[in-house]
């Protein structure tokens, strides 16, 4: 949090950088299913849904909206990009709305972009969903953690955070951080942090925080799709989990490991 004892020297030149990284899995039984999944997928997270979720992030941080850029892609996924500023921007008379890229220079942006696949061979489905947001002056993304956790079904979560330049106080000492920070969970509803296994790996002498969180309980029902859990016989149910996790596992450890 920005301290109110804090007093600068000018504008606050920090950039704050936060990565969030999600990853939904779901079983999906037949190529038809498959394709029924990433149809699925297009439909409920498409560009505007997705600029809805942005603009929510942008209002929460304290930011305007300047400007946006949004596309669905063919076969899958969708991209969206939005200009942002800390202060609401007055265009002057007479300016046309095809030069307010100009504001691009005032501060920051927001963007998301969507990956949806599946494996051949274990009929895992994965939907994958990139959210950056940098921010420079005083607004910090990290306030938007938990709304932007519970706006996706996450079952890992993966998060970079990075305060880069520095800023001065009014005696001229450089401000390299503005914010007691020791790890991005403080951050996170103790709630939402208890349904997951997470890890830290910060390098607090350059200001770089990183946080991986894995779902711990896998409910086989959540993760079929047009499947009730018992029309599986008991083998293939415990196929199915052990593909699950076994996917989620190498997705969290970054490793291909089975």
């Amino acid at each position: 949090m920005v301290s109110d004892k804090l007093k600068l020297h000018g504008f606050n030149n920090l950039t704050k950088s936060l990565s969030f990284n999600i990853y939904d899995i779901c079983y999906a039984g037949s190529p038809r299913e498959q394709e029924d999944y990433i149809a699925y997928i297009d439909e409920e997270y498409n560009a505007d849904r997705l600029t809805e979720i942005l603009c929510t992030v942008t209002e929460m941080i304290g930011a305007h909206v300047l400007s946006i850029a949004k596309q669905d892609y063919e076969p899958q996924g969708a991209s969206v990009t939005i200009l942002i500023a800390e202060e609401e921007i007055k265009k002057p008379a007479g300016l046309v709305e095809k030069e307010t890229v100009l504001a691009h220079l005032d501060k920051s942006h927001v963007t998301v972009h969507t990956y949806p696949e599946f494996h051949p061979e274990t009929n895992i489905a994965t939907f994958r969903v990139d959210i950056d947001v940098s921010t420079c002056g005083q607004i910090t993304p990290l306030s938007t953690l938990n709304y932007l956790i519970n706006s996706f079904d996450s079952d890992i979560i993966t998060m970079d955070y990075r305060v880069r330049g520095f800023t001065r106080d009014v005696d001229g000492n450089k401000i390299f951080i503005d914010e007691k920070l020791t790890s991005i969970q403080d951050y996170i509803e103790p709630a939402t942090l208890a349904k997951y296994d997470a890890i830290d790996m910060n390098v607090y002498q350059y200001n770089l925080f990183h946080t991986k969180m894995m779902l711990n309980d896998v409910d086989l029902q959540e993760y079929l799709f047009n499947h009730d859990v018992y029309e599986l016989a008991p083998r293939k149910r415990l196929e199915i989990i052990n593909n699950i996790r076994n996917e989620m596992i190498e997705i969290f450890s970054g490793v291909n490991i089975f």
